[in-house]
């Protein structure tokens, strides 16, 4: 039955996808594209939303984030494996019977011409983190807050290793580790 269900899932975010006009789910595989070579460094959801509603495609917000991490997953599987844009529709058209041929179309050319920069992307080579205590700042004397720090090693499409620090407050780690959970869970139905 699980396969039943996982199934069912993929078909009714394909579903979803191909209710969309072309125009509207060619820009937002831009949007996605341009995330996932390193142009921007996010998917703007809110903006996606408006361009659904413009369309008037109606999506519950739930429904548009299975779309979004859908096509995100989708693209970052094919730069992995070093799809063509030919590939990349029989994987497509394996996993659902649902596409549609409109939106097939434009997966397959916007691959065809942005796939091979998704292909080089940066890949985490390492990552460090650490608890600590902020006792103080400039503005408070007595803090006394616990916050999560972070130290990622990045790989650049030069072969440059490079170093990206930031920290975090203890819920906004909780959630980021709640977002990594659901991405691994994700990641484990491909």
């Amino acid at each position: 039955m699980p396969a039943a269900e996982e199934s069912h899932g993929v078909n009714s975010v394909v579903g979803n996808i191909c209710r969309l006009p072309p125009d509207v789910l060619r820009e937002t595989c831009q949007d996605i594209l341009s995330y996932l070579q390193g142009q921007t460094s996010g998917v703007d959801s809110a903006d996606i939303s408006h361009r659904f509603q413009t369309a008037e495609v109606p999506l519950d917000h739930e429904a548009q984030q299975h779309m979004i991490r859908f096509l995100i997953l989708t693209f970052r599987t094919a730069g992995k494996k070093n799809l063509s844009a030919d590939e990349l529709v029989s994987k497509l058209e394996e996993g659902s019977n649902k596409w549609c041929k409109a939106s097939i179309q434009v997966l397959c050319t916007l691959w065809s011409e942005h796939g091979a920069s998704v292909h080089a992307q940066q890949k985490l080579v390492d990552v460090q983190w650490k608890l600590a205590m902020a006792v103080s700042s400039d503005t408070c004397r007595s803090l006394n807050s616990p916050y999560v720090s972070l130290l990622l090693k990045v790989l650049e499409p030069s072969g440059q290793i490079s170093q990206r620090s930031f920290e975090m407050t203890i819920p906004q780690f909780q959630n980021f580790h709640k977002q990594l959970k659901e991405m691994a869970a994700i990641m484990e139905t491909v």
